[in-house]
Parts: C-alpha cells; structure tokens; sequence
C-alpha cells in the first residue's frame, strides 16, 4: 500500500509545546500524544510516549524474535496486540518516572498503523484519528473523557463545545497501570486519508472544513493549513496535526 505523510505542530498560545508525534512511513506508524501535569511534566510525558512507540515499531519492524513485556490479549488480532503492547510500555515508561516536579505528569496517545491494506487505530485520551473517506469525515476513536462518558450514560449535556469540563479526560498514560487501550482494524482504500490530532486542532476546526481540506488538498498542505486555521481560529491550546494519505 502506497502511502504519503505530513506533520505539523504549534505551540499555539502556550508558552510550551506539550504534544509530541512521530511519522514513520517507512514503516507505517503514526502517533501524536498530548502531554499533561505541568510546565515540564507534560513535555515529558508525551516525548517518551512517542518515543517509547516508535522505538517499539521500529524494533519490530527489524526483529521478528522481540520479546513483547505483556501477555497477548486472545480477543483482538495480533496487530491490535502490537498496538496494546506498545501503548502500555509507554504507559509504563511515564509512570516509572512520575517523582517530584514530574509527580502528576500523563499524557494522551493516538496511534495508526497502515499495513498490507489494513489500519489499525489505537488510543488513550482525547486525541483523535479521523478518516476522510469520499469527502465524508469519520471519528475512528471515541474520547475517553467525562463528556463521552456522561453522553454514554444518556445524560442530557448538550453541545461539547458548551459543556464546562469539555477536557476532563477519564484515561491517560501513566496515570493507572495496566492502562487500558481501545484499538479497531479497518480496511484501507485508495484515496482515504487519515488524520491523527491533539484537541488543540478539533477544538478549532470544524468537521465540516477538516473533511473539505483532507478531501483536497495534499498531506503536507492539509497538516499545515489545519494547524493554522485551528491557531487562527482561537485555539488555546498546543496544535498537533499528522495526516497519512493512501494515494495507491
């Protein structure tokens, strides 16, 4: 499968960059994490989520005989355990170093792997993967955070944008060990693009222009002009964009 990536990030109106991402087309691994716990915590805890991540596909990717730290979950297929297994190391690695000014750091992740015609999803938090499929948008991951979790329970809380605790997240990395980690499969087609965020660029961009820009434009204009309009749109937060296109 033929694919071509881009990145881009944005400090936004922080005065820290908190998220963290990797592109490795290579070897089709993507990720981008969100950084929690402070001015230096969150900095952290992303940097060695991605870097724990990419570290692991790439010793895969080299070595079929790598020793994997964690039992293989028999209900999903051996890509979504890959998955699992390298989000709870990265999961692991932060809470080794959750101790004094880094005491309350976390941080999300959103992982895609595209691989022999599949794609598999990981996430933890509120970062997202989108796909772009025949000018539509589809959410891929579904946040794990109080507002999901209200509206699962039928609780009648209205628009996120007008709900007071919007990015109270209920699971993240190195918060609660073992962490848990959804992941789905999904068949590629040409001409699907994938979008993998931080809330910094969603909160700022509508569905409806993601899907417009995903849908026309290449993988490095997209990842730059949705980064700049979420900015330009008020985004507080840091802004985080990685988006992988099938193009044959």
């Amino acid at each position: 499968m033929q694919i071509e990536s881009a990145s881009c990030t944005h400090v936004g109106r922080r005065s820290n960059n908190e998220d963290s991402h990797c592109a490795v087309e290579p070897i089709g691994f993507f990720a981008v994490a969100d950084g929690m716990g402070g001015y230096e915590g969150g900095e952290v805890a992303s940097r060695v989520a991605i870097e724990t991540l990419e570290r692991f596909y790439r010793r895969n990717a080299a070595d079929d005989d790598v020793t994997w730290p964690f039992a293989i979950d028999p209900a999903i297929d051996l890509e979504q355990n890959m998955v699992a297994t390298g989000v709870r190391m990265a999961d692991a690695n932060i809470a080794a170093q959750r101790t004094g000014r880094l005491s309350s750091m976390g941080s999300t992740v959103a992982t895609l792997v595209v691989r022999g015609g599949r794609v598999v999803v990981g996430h933890v938090g509120d970062s997202r993967v989108y796909r772009a499929r025949g000018g539509r948008l589809e959410a891929l991951t579904r946040d794990h955070s109080l507002y999901e979790e209200m509206l699962a329970m039928g609780t009648k809380v209205g628009p996120r944008s007008e709900f007071p605790h919007a990015n109270v997240i209920t699971r993240a990395l190195g918060m609660k060990a073992p962490v848990r980690v959804d992941t789905r499969v999904e068949r590629a087609r040409v001409g699907d693009v994938y979008l993998l965020c931080t809330d910094g660029l969603y909160d700022g961009v509508s569905a409806e222009r993601m899907a417009a820009v995903l849908s026309t434009m290449t993988a490095k204009d997209a990842a730059e002009t949705l980064v700049q309009e979420a900015f330009v749109n008020g985004s507080k937060d840091n802004i985080t964009a990685v988006v992988v296109a099938v193009v044959g």
